[in-house]
């Protein structure tokens, strides 16, 4: 396995940091510390801990954004489409739990604009999410509901993921989307049949 550069080396451990102490109580002279490196030698590598947090913010929702279009650019049942949906969100949160909590958790402390910008990115990938509940209530599949109350509460149950999940746990990461998507396909599907 490749060595990871220094850069990767400084995200990966800045990240397990402000997963456990928080994006505010990390410092770069933590985060320099940890890596037994001066403060200022960061500063070869990142401008500033917040371009850090949103060079992270950006790629994981570019993972994100990638797997809605994939699952919106075919055509299948509103089911099968919910459960794609479901899996690679799962997927992307469970590749790397540190980056992924602090996305969960702390993109709220960007400065305006790029957490604006970021706001903007949410929206479209939730709108992409409500197409997919909108086609199976069309469909006469799903029940008709708020969209928007049935999109954060599926959209909440798969980011507490980040909460509980662990490599080395009973659970593998396509072990955990096919219980979620039975779990939520069976609160939406008018007929209640949906078989794994």
């Amino acid at each position: 396995m490749a060595r990871p550069n220094r850069k990767e080396e400084i995200f990966k451990t800045a990240l397990a940091l402000m997963r456990v102490h928080g994006y505010r109580n990390t410092s770069m002279r933590d985060i320099a510390g940890a890596l037994n490196m001066e403060a200022p030698s960061l500063y070869n590598h990142i401008s500033s801990k917040e371009d850090l947090l949103w060079q992270t913010c950006t790629r994981i929702a570019g993972a994100f954004e990638k797997g809605i279009a994939e699952v919106n650019d075919i055509y299948f049942n509103p089911q099968e489409k919910l459960g794609m949906a479901i899996r690679f969100h799962i997927e992307v949160l469970t590749h790397d739990l540190d980056a992924s909590y602090v996305f969960v958790h702390e993109w709220r402390h960007l400065q305006s604009e790029l957490r604006d910008a970021l706001i903007v990115r949410r929206d479209r990938y939730e709108a992409a999410f409500r197409e997919i509940l909108a086609q199976g209530e069309s469909e006469g599949v799903f029940v008709d509901s708020d969209n928007k109350f049935a999109l954060l509460t599926i959209l909440s149950s798969l980011n507490w993921v980040v909460e509980w999940y662990r490599p080395d746990g009973d659970m593998s990461p396509s072990q955990i989307a096919n219980q979620l998507t039975e779990f939520i396909l069976n609160g939406l599907n008018k007929h209640h049949n949906y078989v794994r």
